[in-house]
């Protein structure tokens, strides 16, 4: 099956190596991505049954913000984002190997990325809210709602934006990992972020998937915009529970 999918994704090779390939690659999976919670926002101030599962029933999301969101996510991504993957398709010309991937080996090099960020963007995440100078020059932007919705995924300054984006690009390069291993990662990367930011407890979330509370999903990341001292880590709760910085319930 991957062999397959693998096959296909390779005949489109004059796309995959253009400069362009990865901005909209990751500018229209996250658009996909936010676009279902979108249509949620619209129904819940008319639909009691999407409104009993926002995580704040109270707040509702305007055209204004979200068009400010999404202004300020282009923006970054063709004046900061578009540059670097100029210089990076440069230095790092794409390779197109033959064969796929090992689906165990796939798996278990996604999970071992998606760890691997959880614990890059939990370290940086707690860094920016404990030195006040960083918070009020980087940080604080992605704060200005505290009510999040899908498209406040990305409502960050540039220097949070490139952090995060340069940890997504060097896990798998420092694993050595097949280019379609590495698509997988981002797309996943992107829809955990996306769901984090959703405002929605579903009840096909991915916090409810993982058993013994492993993961926090949009539950746990909506309580750090209410609690700003709680819930560093985006995915993983294991990180602050060591720390100390775990909070379940408002």
């Amino acid at each position: 099956m991957l062999q397959t999918l693998w096959t296909f994704i390779r005949g489109h090779a004059p796309l995959l190596n253009s400069p362009f390939f990865p901005v909209f690659f990751s500018l229209s999976v996250y658009l996909c991505f936010c676009l279902p919670f979108l249509l949620l926002d619209m129904l819940a101030p008319r639909l009691v049954l999407v409104r009993r599962f926002k995580l704040q029933p109270q707040s509702s999301v305007s055209w204004s913000s979200a068009w400010s969101c999404l202004l300020l996510t282009l923006y970054n991504h063709l004046i900061f984002i578009f540059p670097l993957t100029i210089l990076n398709w440069y230095l790092r010309p794409v390779q197109l190997p033959e064969e796929a991937p090992p689906l165990p080996r796939l798996l278990a090099q996604v999970l071992v990325c998606l760890l691997l960020f959880d614990f890059q963007s939990f370290a940086w995440h707690l860094v920016h809210h404990k030195v006040p100078w960083l918070y009020r020059n980087f940080h604080k932007l992605h704060h200005t709602y505290t009510s999040t919705s899908a498209l406040t995924t990305e409502y960050s300054g540039v220097w949070e934006i490139l952090s995060l984006s340069v940890f997504g690009a060097a896990n798998p390069l420092l694993l050595g990992c097949h280019p379609l291993t590495e698509m997988c990662f981002h797309v996943l990367n992107i829809w955990l972020s996306v769901e984090d930011h959703c405002g929605y407890d579903l009840p096909w979330a991915t916090h409810r998937l993982v058993p013994l509370g492993l993961y926090g999903g949009a539950r746990h990341h909506d309580l750090h915009h209410l609690k700003s001292k709680y819930n560093f880590a985006p995915y993983f709760t294991h990180w602050d529970r060591l720390f100390g910085t775990l909070c379940t319930q408002a």
